[in-house]
């Protein structure tokens, strides 16, 4: 007997729910048809389905995009980054207390306390005619950031082999949920064979007809929902092999329009809007935004990252605020319009003369134009660079706090984390650092304001 199985899977939807309804409409409806034909299906997703910046998922702390998922009668999901870190302990711990499907993540437990009961390695799934489908997940491995949120990560390649390992003589079919990236997918294939598919995500890759490596099929739907994954398998239970495996991913705008699909996105918007408008506090004057110069409000938010972290000085982008800080009642919605990126602060120690190097690599003239996309930013253009508490003088000499520096001193530079991952100012990557988590920028900014204004 041969028997046709069908997996539905999406990834780094990242709260973006403009194709939602068409998608999952699509989805539910080739699912129906399938059953007819007496092929089974599934529907995963591959991590990042949630996203701070989104005003609706910021309300619900992620709990709305269980939700979806629920409603949209998901299987098997596993988390991506945007769960993982920037979640704090309890909200992550309690994400998935009202999870119709599985969530599985191998390489991911508490530092201290019990597991939630959510969480799992793997998960064993069964069709109406016996065939047995191990489906292992793990997420990318952002150890520092786990580890300040009382949780150990450790290995994503090898725990995944591990279970594999552990399971493969049960089951007859093994799919891998990886929020890993392009290449480590590329090296699990050549190091794990006996995996059949392994699902992609982190890295926003789009394979519209998979790729095949060491006779393992990866996939890879891009972002932010713009397509669809249907894997098909052919399973043959005479050899209990898979002779088949094919994928295809479906570009959603040239999928059918649903009546009032864009209802949802006004919907989840006003739900978030209401659930934020609670007043955190009062300013007395108008604090305005300019992404190519200072402004009133960076020198505020600089004031509240030096008062937070007790550092020498700080730098960050001036394109991070997206709106004017008004006067009179200012209220979480309003915090989270200007503020809406799922970044913390870091505290970075480094020489005066590292100091100074990273002042002049600040100057980029091609950086404030620049658009950026992922890192956390979820503004438009990346906008001037912006230091406080240390500038060059005429001599060209480091002034700090006014002062010329001291090259071989170490100072403490409060950034954004964002800038550790060596893209823009590599020697950060590997220098002493400390993040502060769960706190985002914004709430560091109502903090300050709150207590000393």
């Amino acid at each position: 007997m041969l028997e046709n199985i069908h997996i539905f899977h999406t990834n780094d939807i990242h709260s973006h729910f403009e194709y939602w309804v068409r998608m999952q409409h699509f989805i539910k409806e080739q699912r129906v048809q399938y059953a007819k034909l007496g092929e089974p299906s599934f529907l995963f997703d591959i991590g990042d389905h949630l996203d701070r910046s989104n005003i609706y998922t910021e309300a619900t702390v992620g709990k709305g995009n269980v939700k979806l998922l629920n409603e949209a009668q998901y299987d098997v999901v596993t988390i991506g980054n945007n769960e993982g870190i920037t979640l704090s302990f309890d909200d992550l711990y309690n994400l998935y207390n009202d999870a119709d499907f599985d969530v599985v993540v191998a390489n991911l437990k508490p530092i201290e306390g019990e597991q939630p009961k959510w969480l799992k390695p793997y998960t064993i799934l069964q069709t109406k005619y016996g065939t047995k489908i191990g489906v292992v997940g793990a997420t990318a491995i952002f150890e520092a950031f786990y580890k300040a949120l009382n949780w150990h990560v450790v290995d994503p390649k090898e725990k995944i082999i591990e279970v594999v390992n552990e399971i493969k003589d049960e089951v007859d079919i093994i799919l891998c949920l990886s929020h890993l990236g392009i290449t480590e997918d590329e090296l699990l294939a050549n190091l794990c064979p006996s995996i059949d598919v392994i699902f992609g995500a982190h890295t926003h890759h789009l394979f519209e007809q998979g790729k095949v490596i060491n006779n393992v099929l990866l996939t890879g739907c891009g972002k932010f929902g713009l397509y669809t994954g249907h894997l098909s398998l052919q399973f043959d239970h005479t050899t209990r092999k898979v002779i088949q495996k094919k994928e295809i991913a479906i570009e959603n705008a040239m999928l059918p329009e649903v009546n009032g699909e864009g209802d949802l996105i006004t919907k989840l918007a006003e739900q978030g809007k209401q659930l934020l408008k609670t007043p955190v506090f009062e300013t007395t004057k108008f604090y305005n935004k300019e992404w190519f110069h200072y402004s009133a409000l960076s020198k505020l938010f600089a004031e509240a990252m030096l008062d937070f972290t007790q550092a020498d000085c700080t730098m960050f982008n001036a394109g991070i605020f997206l709106d004017h800080l008004k006067k009179g009642t200012i209220t979480n919605y309003d915090i989270h319009r200007i503020l809406p990126h799922p970044i913390n602060v870091c505290v970075i120690e480094l020489s005066g003369n590292e100091l100074k190097e990273v002042y002049l690599q600040a100057q980029n003239e091609e950086w404030p134009l620049l658009e950026l996309k992922g890192l956390g930013f979820r503004g438009t253009i990346f906008g001037k660079m912006l230091t406080y508490q240390f500038k060059m003088n005429e001599n060209r000499e480091l002034m700090i706090n006014g002062k010329i520096a001291d090259l071989n001193q170490q100072y403490k530079l409060a950034t954004l984390d964002m800038f550790t991952f060596g893209y823009f100012f590599p020697n950060f990557k590997y220098a002493k650092k400390h993040y502060y988590l769960p706190m985002f920028l914004r709430d560091i900014l109502v903090g300050f304001v709150k207590n000393k204004m």
